[in-house]
């Protein structure tokens, strides 16, 4: 479920508010091989099955480029904001890849607020994503994000 705020500076005083967790996604070969496309990275551990199978995963596994792009996907399944005029990526704080993603795994994003506050004209926010990976123990990614929201 996604969470609200009425506008950027409702975002205010929200650190620490832990967002609840995303919609399931299955990485499939297709997705790995769209984005080795997409990137030019073609490595066999990604995008080559035979090989994979008797490599160090047994399978082909996700870019973790791949993995951390997710974050675009699930950042607004955990948080809309209302009435603003513009919404930005702004960048990362922070990113790690604790665990590959073999394909045909599912994987989700969990949200934590970590800091909020104002800036020129708008408010920013840093949203910790931790990418995890279905029944895994470590996650796939984990992300500070951060955007800014201009009302």
């Amino acid at each position: 479920m996604t969470t609200v705020f009425d506008n950027p500076a409702a975002l205010l005083g929200s650190e620490g508010r832990h967002l609840g967790s995303s919609d399931w996604l299955e990485i499939d070969q297709q997705r790995i091989d769209q984005f080795a496309e997409a990137t030019g990275d073609h490595q066999w551990i990604h995008v080559d099955p035979e090989r994979a199978a008797q490599g160090p995963f047994g399978r082909t596994i996700a870019h973790g480029y791949l993995t951390l792009s997710l974050a675009n996907l699930f950042l607004p399944q955990l948080l809309q904001v209302n009435n603003v005029s513009m919404g930005v990526n702004y960048g990362c704080d922070k990113v790690r890849f604790p665990a590959p993603v073999p394909v045909g795994s599912r994987v989700r994003g969990n949200g934590e607020i970590l800091r909020v506050e104002e800036v020129k004209g708008g408010v920013q926010v840093v949203v910790r994503m931790t990418i995890e990976i279905e029944g895994s123990e470590r996650p796939a990614c984990v992300i500070d994000t951060i955007s800014r929201f201009f009302p």
